[in-house]
């Protein structure tokens, strides 16, 4: 019975993990090598680029790393992801309270 729990317990990972989006700002070399068409020279290139460039802003960017043209793109843009593309917007700082307008009358020594 553990067994069955386990192997279902792993295939469940298994199958959770499958369908996440690869963040290209975060992913490793294995990570982008399991996308469709990104072998380890492309993911290596993916790597470097962003290394060299700074974070992807969009996934569309994914285009300017050498190797990886609309094609490639086309089949691995619904399973990739860039960081805090999803993630509300920062919420502005709170503005500085104005100085207390002056009494009249009141005299600062």
């Amino acid at each position: 019975m553990k067994r069955i729990l386990l192997a279902l317990t792993m295939a469940l990972a298994f199958a959770t993990s499958a369908f996440a989006a690869v963040d290209l700002n975060t992913a490793n070399q294995q990570q982008l090598e399991a996308l469709k068409g990104i072998g380890p020279g492309k993911a290596k290139a993916i790597i470097d680029y962003r290394s060299k460039n700074g974070p992807f802003k969009t996934p569309e960017d994914l285009m300017k790393v050498p190797g990886i043209k609309e094609g490639t793109f086309s089949k691995i843009k619904a399973d990739v992801s860039v960081g805090g593309k999803t993630a509300a917007p920062a919420a502005k700082p709170a503005a500085k309270p104005a100085a207390p307008a002056a009494v009249p009358g009141d005299k600062k020594k």
